[in-house]
């Protein structure tokens, strides 16, 4: 497959877009998504430190599931973290992968550690944009099943990459 340049636009509830970058498409198999990123610059995060200039972003996306998982190497290409989104299931047409974030994430450590993040300010968006109660129910469900994934391996927690 020749690999196509889209754009990834990370949503809030209201549909109003949060963050928007590029990345290529380098697998579709099924509702199964992979695509590969390159950090054009620097960019200081809060819970991740500082991801260098360079690092490269494989990004698992299921058109099917409330979940995405960034698997992050160093510009060296030393893997360096996941990074999970709980969301709601994305669209993919035209070139645009689209998602609603939840704003509940997970950071597993190069030390296999599962660390949740950001439950406050998903409390205040529960409340700002009303998020309904089978939203809620998904949102507990999805984390326990990322933990399942990771717990047991599966992928694209195994470790496996293709060729690019």
């Amino acid at each position: 497959m020749k690999s196509q340049h889209v754009t990834i636009n990370s949503r809030k509830y209201d549909g109003k877009i949060n963050r928007s970058w590029q990345a290529r498409l380098i697998e579709q198999k099924g509702s199964h998504l992979l695509f590969v990123g390159e950090f054009d610059r620097a960019v200081a995060h809060q819970d991740l430190g500082i991801i260098r200039r360079g690092t490269i972003s494989y990004e698992y996306y299921w058109l099917d599931r409330w979940f995405n998982i960034f698997r992050f190497h160093e510009p060296n290409g030393d893997f360096r973290n996941f990074y999970c989104n709980i969301n709601m299931p994305p669209t993919f047409k035209n070139g645009v992968l689209d998602y609603i974030d939840l704003d509940i994430d997970v950071i597993i450590s190069i030390q296999s550690k599962f660390i949740v993040l950001d439950r406050k300010e998903y409390e205040e968006n529960l409340r700002f944009y009303n998020y309904p109660d089978s939203v809620q129910i998904t949102v507990a469900k999805t984390l326990a099943k990322l933990k399942e994934m990771f717990t047991v391996g599966e992928y694209p927690f195994d470790c496996k990459l293709i060729e690019i």
